[in-house]
């Protein structure tokens, strides 16, 4: 058995932060798929047994279980040692990148690549509003990568983890990122990190099966 446990899938971005960290790391780790499409983890005995938020991602670490990949992020720096902070400073400009991401970046990129990857509702005002906040989001992070590599300057961090969680799938997303370009060139980067892996090479349960 593996030491860590993610309860994941695919094409969960808020589940990759943290299969990235773990990968990157070098930690003895296992997926667990959560059949997340057809309700897994809504259903009573999962909020019951595994997270009563009935989210993705869980860890499961030494009798711990811990939810809200922020809070996993966190945790895992203490337990392995790598991508954290050198200063107090520093973690809290960590926690601050997080915060904006959970906020201002995921919120709007998740909910906006659901509705026209996976509910494929088309474009309605609710895409329109969507697509405009995330555009903001990418505007203040770009900037900030100006003349940085990293989030937190020379350095990749669980800040970047979990800002880039979503952004790999600009495809998907349907936003053309050439906008930003430092963003592009910081994606880059974190390719560039050894072991790295795209999700759908990360975590269980891509592609999803075709619907009868």
């Amino acid at each position: 058995m593996s030491e860590y446990t993610l309860h994941c899938f695919a094409q969960s971005g808020n589940a990759y932060k943290v299969a990235l960290m773990l990968e990157l790391s070098g930690a003895d780790w296992s997926p667990v798929w959560v059949d997340f499409f057809n309700g897994a983890s809504r259903t009573p005995e999962f909020r019951e047994t595994v997270n009563e938020m009935g989210e993705i991602p869980v860890l499961d670490h030494k009798g711990i279980r811990l939810s809200q990949s922020g809070v996993i992020l966190d945790y895992l720096v203490s337990e392995l040692g790598t991508f954290g902070w050198k200063t107090e400073e520093e973690r809290r400009e960590i926690l601050r990148w997080i915060l904006f991401d959970n906020h201002k970046l995921t919120s709007y990129t998740a909910t906006l690549r659901f509705l026209r990857m996976f509910a494929k509702t088309g474009e309605t005002d609710v895409t329109a509003w969507l697509e405009g906040r995330a555009k903001g989001a990418y505007a203040v992070l770009d900037a900030h990568l100006n003349g940085r590599k990293f989030t937190i300057g020379d350095r990749p961090t669980i800040a970047d983890f979990s800002l880039c969680g979503y952004l790999f799938w600009p495809d998907e997303i349907g936003i053309d990122f050439s906008a930003y370009p430092n963003i592009n060139r910081w994606l880059d980067a974190i390719r560039a990190l050894p072991g790295w892996k795209s999700p759908y090479d990360l975590m269980p349960g891509h592609p999803l099966p075709a619907k009868s």
